[in-house]
């Protein structure tokens, strides 16, 4: 590891229950900001040697519910800590004293733009950690996570650091990602770490047929993306039990009023074809 690169790893762990499969640590890993001491939520695989990990980047509204983590982000590190993951979920929001930005009144672009710079601290955290894999990391996102996952392993990348001596991501999850369009992202974007981006094709917040339009020719140009559709799911889809409604609350700049809803249909497929995508490339 290079000292610029290792410069910015450090760590205070809370809870010490390494040795539990699935149990909180409270830990805290500088972003690529130079700025902002982020707050994480480790979750170890458990079992002795180094595991493959996952980053969760959240959507616009934060990590935290009135119930705490989020019932999404709970479910997905169930599952992934229970396949032999460690999973660390990245507070972006908090520690810049941010609350949700869903809606326009409270969205701030400039800690947008920092997110891939959060996502690249977590990846220098993992590595550093003694039962991790530092070659097999991944990184999955919600909205505008899942933009933030774009933005992150991405050529142009917001966050890549410029001389990375430790390896890059090994793969990405990107569910219905944010500025997921061609007015939004570069004309040349590409990726050379395998992505697969989730969407359902009635998703007006993120505005699906922009976001399949956009990636038809990343995949023409031999980006390494996989795009799967799913008929009559609405963004969110992946939630456990979220009843489908619309949130004039959020309403977008141009007059959408976005709608989320658990598809049940959509939400079995992700929970067997994303752990399949990640052992593809983390389990090997």
């Amino acid at each position: 590891m290079g000292r610029q690169w290792l410069g910015v790893v450090f760590a205070i762990a809370g809870g010490l229950a390494a040795n539990r499969a699935g149990a909180q640590e409270i830990v805290h890993f500088p972003s690529l900001d130079a700025q902002t001491t982020l707050n994480g939520y480790l979750f170890r695989a458990g079992g002795a040697g180094r595991h493959p990990a996952v980053v969760f980047m959240h959507g616009c509204g934060g990590l935290f519910g009135r119930a705490g983590i989020l019932s999404r982000e709970r479910a997905w590190m169930a599952q992934l800590t229970g396949e032999g993951y460690s999973v660390l979920m990245v507070d972006s929001f908090g520690p810049r004293g941010q609350g949700e930005m869903c809606s326009a009144a409270h969205a701030d672009v400039s800690i947008y733009a920092k997110r891939a710079k959060d996502a690249y601290g977590a990846l220098a955290f993992l590595q550093a950690q003694p039962d991790v894999r530092p070659d097999r990391v991944a990184i999955v996102g919600w909205s505008q996570g899942g933009g933030t996952v774009l933005h992150t392993v991405g050529t142009p990348s917001y966050g890549r650091p410029p001389a990375m001596t430790q390896p890059d991501f090994r793969a990405a999850v990107a569910f219905y990602p944010a500025q997921c369009s061609e007015k939004m992202e570069a004309a040349t974007w590409t990726t050379t770490i395998p992505l697969l981006v989730l969407l359902g094709s009635d998703d007006v917040w993120i505005g699906a047929p922009a976001c399949q339009r956009w990636l038809g020719p990343v995949i023409a140009r031999g980006a390494a993306v996989t795009l799967q559709m799913y008929p009559g799911a609405a963004h969110d889809f992946d939630f456990p039990d979220l009843l489908r409604r619309e949130h004039p609350e959020w309403t977008t700049a141009s007059g959408v009023v976005p709608i989320t809803g658990t598809d049940p249909a959509a939400r079995a497929d992700a929970l067997q074809r994303v752990p399949t995508f990640l052992a593809s490339h983390l389990m090997n």
